[in-house]
């Protein structure tokens, strides 16, 4: 409980970041909507556009959160968390001005090109900074408070947005994100920063005779090449065990669904159900609702008790539920059930990430993290190219049958192969520190 307490510097970023970034997600899609089909409910040029910007983000963070995970390792957590931190606010600021066609554009362009290196970053950096300053034992239960105050900040920023007009949500936005780029420079204290870490990320040689032989060497601007070999390191930490390498795939077939959903989900809602923004925003405020119980009352209980390996398979099996229940929505208020089951299917994040965790050593959990960030990067590559054709055909006119909600049913499947493959997760013992 003291490392907790410790941890709450982090956590008020966190709440930041993300109220800052949930505030503007009801809105983003009448803005971009009324940006580019101005008086319509269907708009194929808005969900190839909001595919090809999640397709150019997986892209980037695939190769830059290894990255980024290797130099926190090196130079600190709170080093690398600024970068995201402060580019985050510059996309805001745009819409903040105007949300005229041409800005909406320029917001998109900057948006695509920093989400390319900041999109994750901020979760994955925050697991790696918790994993610093909590025991084996409790990352389980940290990692969800962390996600039940991220989801706690989900429901605080869509409330907010409720209430407001999307101008002046914009603008609360990008003051928030101000905020928090200035709240990490002053209170959050730096975690590790090795500035003789010598060991290679992956080895089955005693540390201690790979840091003499290493450390001999002349201290050079080498040393960041060597965070560089960002592939290098997602292909050999797949490799080191059996838990990691099932972590991997349900990381990757579980976030190919999330990706999916999240490019189709409030298009779909919007062309069947006619939402607007404050309908977007009270079906967050459920979700986000749930998900905070799950991860700050539920998951603190049931890890000791469960574990993680069943507590993910729980999680994926009614995040497949929740999907079909959306597919074959008859009435709006189907919608609102169905965002409830977040309560259940939130446990599935934290337990992949717990696992990973305990497979590594302490000053290798900012590259393990960023290569389980990689992983779901490249599902987000996929996810658009997959999903965001299926959507656009069937929502159009020219849909071959009258089903709306055929690609979020493949998606659903998509999210079973990650629950199928959850029921053989069998953990090893942890890597001793």
């Amino acid at each position: 409980m003291e490392k907790l307490n410790g941890l709450s510097h982090l956590y008020m970023m966190v709440f930041l970041h993300n109220f800052s970034s949930c505030m503007v997600a009801p809105a983003i899609t009448d803005v971009t909507m009324e940006a580019l089909c101005p008086g319509e409910d269907e708009c194929s040029l808005a969900i190839y556009l909001t595919g090809f910007q999640q397709a150019m983000s997986g892209l980037g963070t695939l190769v830059m959160m290894p990255l980024l995970g290797s130099l926190s390792d090196k130079y600190g957590r709170k080093a690398i968390l600024t970068l995201p931190m402060t580019l985050t606010i510059i996309p805001l600021g745009i819409l903040a001005y105007s949300q005229t066609k041409r800005f909406f554009y320029m917001y998109y362009v900057f948006n695509v090109l920093f989400s390319m290196v900041c999109e994750g970053s901020v979760p994955c950096l925050s697991l790696a900074y918790v994993a610093d300053n909590v025991t084996e034992e409790g990352r389980a239960s940290a990692f969800g408070v962390l996600s039940g105050i991220a989801s706690a900040a989900f429901v605080c920023g869509t409330v907010s947005a409720r209430f407001l007009s999307t101008s002046l949500a914009f603008q609360l936005s990008t003051l928030v994100a101000v905020i928090g780029a200035v709240y990490i420079q002053i209170f959050l204290r730096e975690s590790v920063i090795d500035h003789n870490l010598c060991t290679p990320f992956v080895s089955h040689v005693n540390p201690d005779v790979i840091a003499k032989i290493d450390c001999e060497k002349p201290k050079s601007d080498m040393q960041l090449f060597k965070a560089l070999r960002s592939f290098h390191d997602l292909t050999s930490f797949f490799n080191t065990s059996l838990a990691i390498t099932q972590a991997a795939i349900i990381a990757f077939f579980s976030n190919l669904a999330d990706a999916g959903l999240n490019g189709s989900l409030m298009y779909y809602l919007k062309a069947r159900f006619h939402f607007n923004k404050n309908q977007f925003a009270d079906l967050m405020v459920i979700s986000g609702i749930a998900g905070s119980v799950s991860q700050l009352i539920l998951m603190p209980i049931l890890a000791p008790t469960l574990g993680e390996a069943r507590l993910l398979s729980i999680g994926l099996f009614f995040h497949c539920i929740h999907m079909f229940i959306y597919s074959i929505a008859w009435s709006f208020w189907v919608s609102y059930a169905a965002a409830m089951f977040a309560i259940l299917f939130f446990f599935a994040q934290p337990c992949i990430r717990s696992i990973v965790s305990k497979q590594v050593g302490p000053h290798e959990q900012g590259k393990a993290q960023g290569c389980i960030s990689g992983i779901c990067s490249v599902a987000r590559i996929v996810s658009p190219l997959a999903f965001t054709p299926l959507t656009a055909l069937f929502l159009s006119e020219r849909a071959p049958i009258n089903f709306p909600g055929l690609s979020i049913m493949c998606i659903g499947f998509a999210s079973m192969v990650s629950f199928v493959q959850s029921m053989m997760v069998r953990t090893v013992p942890p890597i001793l520190s």
